[in-house]
């Protein structure tokens, strides 16, 4: 039996004691780290608001399955929020549509969520009226049943059936009147649980589970008040995407005592913000490189290999070699030669020999250490 077939099933309650802890500890994290964003100058704040919103963008879309290309994410997410010297790329529809509601959802997020705006979203997720080859109702709720399924066909597990089709409109009804007006709950806790509410209802034939984390991301930049964005929690979601469908399965054929749930979402959103505050010294020493180069001519790849480099920081010292640059960009090794000589010209890299073969290191304000990038594993796909 689902939580849903149960009456009044939205009656969720939770054991504050246990949860009280945690959210504090979250809500002085979130209170920190703005604080510290806040003192940077808008140019840091605007180039760490991009990379965090770069992140969610990829993200939510790499837990659904969709791998979408970095570079042209960046320059969709620059050109829209207007940031200076933002690349002009042509870039497709799928890209554009999770774009356009991540950026409504977290930068108009005083603005109330109302049907006409969700199915909006709807709509930017599925231009074409297809999810991959299957024809799906778009910009309306489902007219059929819903199943989450896994395994191959023939094998399928069923881990969770919505409720019927019929019961959509009136559910949704509940859920946007509970979304915009009930202040009695903390944000925080509210994002989160409006995420569990409306994956739960599945109004949709696809696109639930993005836009169940752009409502997430919405009632969560209310909490902070603040169009600046200094984590993703998709980000850290994608890293532990098997506990969170377990968590969000097992909850769905639970009780309304959704405790276990909301724990485990606040440590997630947690371990966000500490990964954020790691991830912070690299977006601003990145904010730091750009600055220093803004009048620096340079061409698309090496714009590209740059930012690949920064957006895969570890803590592991690293280089590039010529042929790990040429396999990237697709170019020749002479021209990835020429490339990596006229960075190093423009001070931008520095060449260090080691034996047989030069690495190159970038040459970082905050004098950190980008990365290697593993010549065999290194594919352009990934890019």
């Amino acid at each position: 039996m689902y939580i849903h077939e149960k009456e009044n099933w939205t009656n969720f309650f939770w054991d504050n004691d246990k949860l009280s802890p945690i959210l504090a500890s979250v809500r002085h994290l979130q209170g920190r780290l703005l604080g510290r964003m806040e003192s940077l100058g808008f140019d840091f704040i605007e180039r760490a608001t991009l990379e965090s919103l770069i992140l969610d963008v990829v993200d939510t879309s790499r837990i659904e399955g969709e791998f979408l290309n970095t570079e042209l994410v960046r320059s969709s997410i620059a050109r829209k929020l207007g940031i200076e010297n933002a690349d002009f790329i042509k870039t497709p529809r799928n890209i554009e549509g999770i774009v356009d509601v991540v950026l409504d959802a977290t930068q108009n997020f005083d603005k109330a969520l109302s049907e006409t705006r969700l199915l909006g979203w709807h709509n930017s997720l599925f231009q074409t009226g297809f999810s991959g080859y299957q024809q799906i109702d778009v910009a309306k709720y489902r007219s059929g049943g819903m199943k989450v399924v896994s395994g191959n066909f023939g094998r399928e597990k069923v881990h969770f059936e919505a409720p019927s089709a019929d019961r959509v409109p009136y559910e949704m009804e509940q859920f946007l009147n509970w979304l915009n007006n009930d202040t009695s709950i903390d944000l925080v806790l509210k994002s989160i649980i409006a995420h569990f509410w409306f994956v739960t209802i599945h109004p949709f034939d696809d696109g639930n589970g993005r836009i169940a984390r752009a409502i997430l991301d919405m009632w969560l930049a209310k909490s902070d008040n603040s169009k600046i964005r200094f984590y993703s929690l998709s980000n850290q979601i994608f890293k532990e995407h098997k506990h969170y469908n377990k968590i969000i399965e097992e909850t769905q054929k639970g009780t309304s005592d959704i405790t276990k749930y909301l724990e485990w979402f606040l440590g997630c959103f947690e371990r966000a913000l500490l990964a954020s505050e790691q991830n912070l010294e690299i977006i601003l020493d990145k904010a730091h490189f750009w600055d220093r180069h803004k009048s620096t001519n340079i061409n698309e790849r090496q714009r590209l290999v740059i930012n690949y480099l920064y957006d895969n920081y570890s803590k592991e010292v690293g280089f590039l070699r010529t042929s790990t640059y040429a396999k990237l960009t697709k170019c020749s090794t002479d021209t990835a030669l020429r490339d990596l000589q006229d960075l190093v010209a423009k001070e931008m890299l520095k060449a260090e020999d080691s034996g047989k073969k030069t690495n190159y290191v970038i040459i970082s304000p905050k004098k950190i250490r980008i990365p290697k990038i593993n010549n065999e594993k290194t594919s352009a796909a990934n890019i």
